[in-house]
C-alpha cells in the first residue's frame, strides 16, 4: 500500500466556541483529483482552512505524505508542497499582474517558470503589466491559481474557482485541471457548481454538519445521482 499524499483522520476543527468539523477522514493519493461536495455551511472550506492550519483551533491527524501536521504551523505545512487558493483569490490590487504572480516564495524544487505560467494562461501574459484591480474575474481567479503553481506546490486546495464566472472561463479552468492532472499534481477542489467538478475528479466527498457522510468514485456517479440530488438540492 502506497501512503496517500494526504491523509485526514478524526479531524475536529473551531472557530473560537464554535465547533465546526466533527471528525472529518478522507484521503487523497498522489496525483488524484478529489472534489468536496456539500451545501453552504457544509464545513468544506473550513477543512480546506484546517488542513493549512488557518482555523482557530484543531484536533485529530493530517497527515502530508506520512508527516503528522496538525501541530505544524501555516508556514511548514506550505513547505511540505501545499497550496491554498481561497474563495476571496487575495489579489492585491496595487500591484500589476506579474508583481502579484512573483510575489510568493518558491517553497519548493518543481514550481512552475514564469514561462511554462504564461504558456498555460495566456490571459496573463497579455494583462502582465495591468494593475489588479483591472483585470476579469476570471483573469483574478486564473492568477490565483497560478502564484501557488510558481512555488513548487504539488498538492493545490482550490476552493470554489469556478464561482461568479463566465461559463468560457469555467471551460478554461476545467482545462487547467485537466492539464494539471496529467502533469502529476494532487488537486483537491471545493465546489458548488456540479455540472464543472462532475467529469474533473476521480472520487468525491460529500460533506454535512462538519463530517463526510458519502464517498464515492468517478465510475459510481451515474448510479448515485439520485442521493446526491438529496444531499445537495442539485
Amino acid at each position: 500500500m502506497t501512503t496517500p499524499f494526504l491523509e485526514v483522520t478524526d479531524l475536529h476543527g473551531w472557530y473560537g466556541e464554535s465547533h465546526v468539523l466533527h471528525g472529518v477522514n478522507f484521503h487523497v493519493n498522489e496525483g488524484e483529483v478529489v472534489t468536496l461536495l456539500g451545501r453552504n455551511g457544509a464545513g468544506r472550506t473550513s477543512t480546506m482552512r484546517a488542513i493549512m492550519g488557518l482555523i482557530g483551533s484543531r484536533k485529530g491527524s493530517i497527515k502530508v505524505r506520512g508527516a503528522e501536521t496538525i501541530a505544524m504551523a501555516t508556514h511548514r505545512i506550505a513547505r511540505l508542497g501545499l497550496g491554498y487558493c481561497p474563495e476571496e483569490r487575495g489579489i492585491f490590487s496595487s500591484l500589476s499582474c506579474e508583481e502579484n504572480l512573483m510575489l510568493p516564495p518558491q517553497l519548493a524544487e518543481g514550481g512552475m517558470s514564469v514561462e511554462q505560467i504564461y504558456g498555460m494562461f495566456p490571459n496573463l501574459k497579455e494583462r502582465a503589466s495591468s494593475q489588479g484591480t483591472r483585470l476579469s474575474g476570471g483573469e483574478q481567479q486564473m492568477l490565483a491559481v497560478a502564484r501557488i503553481l510558481r512555488t513548487g506546490a504539488k498538492l493545490l486546495l482550490l476552493d470554489e474557482i469556478s464561482e461568479g464566472l463566465a461559463p468560457v472561463i469555467v471551460q478554461k479552468l476545467a482545462e487547467m485541471v485537466i492539464a494539471l492532472r496529467k502533469q502529476g499534481y494532487t488537486i483537491v477542489m471545493v465546489e458548488q457548481n456540479f455540472v464543472f467538478a462532475a467529469p474533473l475528479a476521480d472520487r468525491f466527498m460529500v460533506m454535512e454538519h462538519g463530517q463526510v457522510i458519502q464517498q464515492f468514485t468517478q465510475a459510481e456517479l451515474p448510479s448515485r445521482m439520485d442521493r446526491l440530488h438529496e444531499y445537495l438540492g442539485v
